[in-house]
Formats: structure tokens, sequence, C-alpha cells
């Protein structure tokens, strides 16, 4: 969906991005961490096609932004970390001003309208006005003027700063489910537990270069970690994993395994089946998440 090549970027005296390369991928939930000015909101402007660099290209969706930026707009949506919100309008002035500003006719900016507040849990608070919404809310009217139109890209810029731990959960909630519309979302913060309930890759920004060269995974929705664990200690675990079909054994004792399952939903519900039936005491099973934190640091270091 983003590919981006030798991407160098030149702030006056001083160079922001230093032959960026990567791809971001279609319908993924792609976390762009790193230390206040290590270039993420640069990237981010960059792939936005709101600033122009120096060299390198940008692609979305097969569109070069230096050749087709209005193009790229209309196929993206972009919340900055100091988003802007008229606050004597109303929430719904607020979201028809985007929409036409989007380039959505008159005659279909109001269904837009609707639906975009739906989207992110506002039809309740449509004639409020935006200025008497809390932190929260106006985060979500701000990403709900970014998603008006319907783009296939989002990139947020801090979207969690100053957020409450219910607000946080809210928004998690809110990316999940744009994922799930198969929106490609780009989610960029230096804190990274703010990340850790929805990413599915992240790239490391340091000093204006990708840490490793390349965006590293943290989920396989085809070839999930399973942890299992038993209530008990039980002979015999290892060999029943080893006997099924698509299981991939990491590590395995008489109380635990961690292991490999080729396949989605489907299959992990056929697994733990099996081992309940086979007189296995599964008093854990779950997917084994590569934490953000551990990863983070393990490439910063090496």
């Amino acid at each position: 969906m983003i590919r981006i090549t030798g991407l160098v970027f030149e702030y006056p005296g001083h160079r922001a991005l230093h032959g960026v390369s990567l791809t971001v991928e279609r319908g993924a939930i792609t976390a762009l961490v790193g230390p206040n000015g290590a270039g993420k909101t640069t990237l981010l402007r960059c792939m936005a096609a709101l600033e122009t660099p120096y060299a390198g290209q940008v692609t979305i969706d097969g569109l070069d932004t230096r050749e087709a930026p209005r193009a790229i707009h209309a196929r993206l949506g972009y919340l900055p970390d100091f988003f802007g919100l008229y606050d004597a309008l109303s929430v719904r002035r607020c979201l028809y001003y985007a929409a036409r500003a989007h380039g959505i006719g008159a005659g279909d900016a109001a269904g837009a309208v609707e639906a975009a507040a739906a989207r992110v849990g506002l039809s309740d608070r449509i004639d409020q006005a935006a200025g008497a919404l809390s932190r929260g809310l106006r985060q979500r009217l701000a990403i709900a003027q970014a998603i008006v139109h319907r783009p296939k890209v989002l990139l947020l810029d801090e979207p969690a700063a100053g957020l409450d731990p219910k607000a946080r959960r809210d928004l998690s909630q809110l990316l999940l489910s744009l994922k799930a519309d198969g929106m490609t979302l780009v989610v960029s913060s230096h804190i990274l537990a703010e990340l850790e309930d929805y990413s599915d890759r992240m790239i490391i920004v340091d000093k204006g270069r990708i840490a490793s060269g390349e965006a590293i995974s943290l989920k396989d929705a085809a070839r999930a970690q399973l942890r299992i664990v038993l209530a008990m200690p039980r002979e015999g675990l290892q060999g029943f994993l080893q006997d099924r079909s698509g299981v991939t054994i990491l590590e395995a004792s008489e109380r635990q395994a961690l292991v490999v399952l080729e396949g989605g939903a489907v299959e992990r519900a056929i697994l733990l089946a099996a081992l309940v039936q086979g007189g296995f005491a599964v008093s854990h099973f779950s997917e084994n998440v590569r934490n953000l934190e551990d990863v983070y640091f393990a490439q910063v270091r090496s």
C-alpha cells in the first residue's frame, strides 16, 4: 500500500531523513516508534504528500506523492499531532466542512457526515459545539474529519497524547474497527504502551534512519504463535502436539508449550478442542504476541 525508496528530507542545516526505504502492508496497523526528534513526523508528512523530499520516492496505492498529491489526499486521511478544530462550530458543521474540503459533493456530504459521526461514536453529540467536547471526544471528532471521505490509508501522529485511560482504550477499539473495515493505518508514538493492543508491525525510526532497515512483524494471522498452559502437569503433551498437522513446537514441557500454528481462528478452535478431548486440562490458551518494548530495545541496542 505504501512504498518508500531512498527517502531523504532536509531542513535548513539539518538532514531529518537519511535514505529511508520501507513498505507498509495493506490492511494492517503499523506502529511508527522512536524518540522525540527521530524523524517520525517528517516521515508521516512525506507519506501524506505534505512535504516534498530532497531525494527518493513515496508511493501510496501506486501513486507518486510528487506527481499526484491531490489524488493521494483523496485516498488518505492524516491526523497531525496538533490537530485543529473550529470550536464554535457543531460536530455536524465541522464534519461537513471537512467533507466538502475533501471534494465530497453537496448532495453526498450530509450522508458522509452522519456516517463518520456514527463511526467514531459521536452521533449523540452531532449538534454539540466542538469546543464543549472533552479531550477524548475532540480526538474522536478529529479522526472523524480525517476519515469522512472514506480513505484507504489513515496516518495518525501521536493520537493518544493527553488522553485518559478510558479514552485510550476507546481509541484502540476504534483503530481496530477501522482496520477490520480494510483501512491501512500508520500510527506514530514514542510511548510504546499506547501501541501494544493494536499494532501488527513496528517501524523503528532512530536519528532519521530505520532500525534494522525494515518493518518488524509483531503478529502473523496465518502463523500464530500460541502459548498453551495446563492446570496440572501431564506426560505426552509434546507428543500430542507433534502429531497435529500444522503445529510446530518451539518449546514444550509436561506443563506448557509454545507452538506455531498454521491457519487462523478455526484452526485454533480445532486445536483447543482436540486438547480438551485428549484429556489435557488447558488453563491458558492464547496468542503469544511479541512485546513492543522488548522488540524495540533489542533493535535499538543491536
